[in-house]
């Protein structure tokens, strides 16, 4: 792959989130930050696939958003090198899905790190692979992973998903300094606690949950398309100058050191 970035031409101000035209692929986008963001990247105009491993769930989202469903299991190597050929051109590449096997350090089992590893880490490594060389080629593209505020606030029994997702924010870093002179942009979404089915178990915990809610500054955990916001800036040309970016949306979870208000 060679050549320079492409020059990002003038936008209007009014179409500045605007993605009329461009392709994007949700992957995860059967539930959850992925359902959401497919609807709001339709919403602005784009034509959009929504990949997932359960294909009833990716048809649902793709019914709801005038999209295209897409079978794609991200830990199947070979289908994920197939995709990018089989869905043509795509301009903006989302990937959410992850896992977590809540247990200490000392206590997790061979296979149990391998698959959280496998799909946290490997998965997005083979997707930015795949999907990143045909956009360098074209000399354009945005790709936005998900990562998360554990990448930087540590909690116990959270160690490996720690450990992959602050992994993930060095992979995307370091695409994005390698694609960004072929014109793609490279950037993290780093939630922090969602209401999706990947923390049933905090929500289903009314302790954990009040905890986790009084953490953040709005004292509330946040819905899945309140990060939909924040994937369409990073794949429209507002964001057209931001790479390598991490886009943190916690409610201001990281920026509070305690829940102490000193008198007045």
């Amino acid at each position: 792959m060679t050549g320079n970035a492409t020059h990002q031409p003038a936008t209007a101000p009014g179409d500045l989130f605007r993605l009329d035209g461009r392709r994007a692929v949700v992957i995860g986008a059967g539930s959850g930050i992925g359902a959401a963001s497919a609807r709001a990247l339709a919403a602005h105009g784009a034509g959009v696939v929504c990949a997932d491993r359960d294909l009833a769930a990716a048809t649902a989202t793709a019914a709801a958003t005038g999209g295209e469903p897409y079978l794609l299991d991200i830990l199947d190597r070979a289908a994920v090198r197939a995709a990018p050929a089989e869905l043509g051109d795509v301009d903006v590449l989302v990937f959410t899905p992850a896992t977590n096997i809540r247990r200490r350090l000392v206590d997790y089992a061979d296979e149990e790190f391998d698959h959280i590893v496998d799909l946290n880490l490997r998965a997005p490594f083979d997707l930015v692979r795949a999907f990143g060389r045909p956009m360098a080629e074209r000399g354009r593209g945005s790709i936005i992973g998900v990562s998360s505020i554990r990448a930087v606030t540590v909690e116990p029994a959270q160690g490996i998903y720690s450990a992959t997702k602050a992994g993930l924010v060095a992979l995307l870093n370091t695409a994005a300094a390698e694609l960004g002179p072929l014109g793609v942009r490279v950037n993290t979404l780093a939630p922090g606690v969602v209401e999706s089915p990947m923390t049933t178990w905090a929500q289903s915990d009314p302790v954990r949950y009040d905890a986790y809610a009084a953490k953040t500054v709005l004292g509330r955990w946040a819905q899945p398309e309140e990060m939909a916001g924040a994937v369409v800036f990073l794949a429209s040309d507002a964001a057209s100058y931001v790479t390598a970016g991490v886009l943190t949306v916690d409610g201001g979870w990281t920026a509070v050191d305690g829940r102490f208000a000193p008198p007045e």
